[in-house]
């Protein structure tokens, strides 16, 4: 991993932006390190929702330079019995609360883990409410100083996951997935990726969703007239689920874990 004393630091958080949290908390790094370069993935996580959190980082993270260090608070256990924890991979640092928001990451590429527990990285006074002002945005800035990921407590054998939802394939070759994540335009985007729908001829597939069936898989959402639904790989590389300038998620009656089944015509 590079060194340097200005890496990037990205947040992803469910605080939303109406409440001075995030901005707080970016005052926090400054002060400790005033050259760090922050950069704001999303904060409109649905409030305590772990799993939203969990797949935008992992939708996300791979596209940003080796050595960037993710801060990620999503902590509804915050003030608690969960650990806090710095995860790292061959080329990033993530900075979270161990509740499983880092699963996906933890599954694809973790090389080590360690529990903070050194309070002289905290802030002072630490808010039972507050972890990402007092613990984990200090921690961040720390880390991007240089300081060793082992400085911060000691290592991990394991984390908290939850069950990563994989899609069947059934004896017969049909597709069940579920719904994994609701962007903010509606669109459903499920846990069936580009490559196991690879399998199959474009020509002949049916999305099934709520007993609507979407015929064939699209290259953009124009592929259909506005208001109808379309099927297509999204730019997460997993089949997607829109209606043209209208949101999937309201027409369909949609949400998170809904099924979707892939079959041929």
């Amino acid at each position: 991993m590079r060194e340097g004393r200005n890496p990037i630091i990205a947040l992803l958080t469910d605080f939303g932006l109406e409440d001075a949290y995030v901005g707080t908390m970016k005052g926090v790094i400054y002060n400790i390190n005033p050259s760090a370069q922050l950069v704001d993935i999303c904060h409109n996580i649905t409030a305590h929702s772990i799993q939203q959190a969990s797949f935008a980082l992992s939708s996300s993270y791979k596209y940003f330079p080796e050595g960037t260090i993710y801060l990620v608070v999503v902590d509804p256990g915050v003030g608690g019995s969960r650990r806090a924890i710095i995860l790292k991979t061959p080329q990033y640092l993530f900075v979270a609360p161990d509740n499983g928001v880092l699963s996906f990451i933890a599954e694809e590429e973790c090389e080590e883990v360690v529990e903070i527990t050194n309070a002289s990285y905290f802030l002072k006074d630490v808010s039972n409410t507050f972890h990402g002002r007092d613990v984990f945005a200090p921690v961040a800035a720390h880390l991007s100083l240089g300081i060793n990921i082992y400085n911060f407590g000691p290592r991990l054998e394991d984390i908290e996951r939850f069950t990563l939802s994989s899609p069947h394939i059934l004896p017969n070759g049909d597709i069940i997935g579920r719904i994994v994540y609701i962007d903010r335009f509606g669109n459903l985007i499920t846990n069936i990726s580009s490559e196991i729908l690879s399998l199959y001829s474009s020509e002949r597939v049916v999305i099934e969703i709520r007993g609507i069936k979407i015929y064939n898989i699209s290259s953009s959402y124009s592929s259909v007239s506005k208001g109808e639904p379309v099927a297509l790989i999204g730019s997460s590389g997993n089949l997607e689920i829109a209606v043209n300038c209208d949101r999937a998620d309201r027409v369909l009656r949609a949400g998170i874990d809904e099924e979707v089944k892939v079959y041929l015509s």
